[in-house]
């Protein structure tokens, strides 16, 4: 759920999302909570993803929609967003 809908969520007319997820379209990266994190929200979800305009332009709207998503699929009613668009480039083989 979480990979399709963080997608949705940050698809723009630059990058797409068709659906069809490949290896390293979306990377996961689950820790426990330490010994210096803060007392806050159930879970905290951070998203990278390249700066385009239209992407930034909603980004406010992108991360509500997010974590009413994750909230509807979750049951959980303390979640956090963080939705960063760096001006970046990637490369993968």
């Amino acid at each position: 759920m979480l990979p399709h809908a963080v997608s949705v969520a940050v698809e723009c007319p630059e990058e797409p999302y068709d659906g069809n997820l490949q290896p390293g379209d979306v990377e996961l990266r689950f820790r426990a909570r330490g010994p210096f994190d803060s007392d806050g929200v159930d879970v905290v979800i951070e998203i990278r993803s390249k700066w385009f305009e239209s992407r930034a332009a909603n980004r406010q709207d992108r991360v509500d929609g997010l974590c009413a998503a994750v909230a509807e699929a979750t049951g959980l009613n303390d979640i956090g967003i963080y939705l960063s668009l760096p001006v970046a480039a990637w490369a993968q083989s």
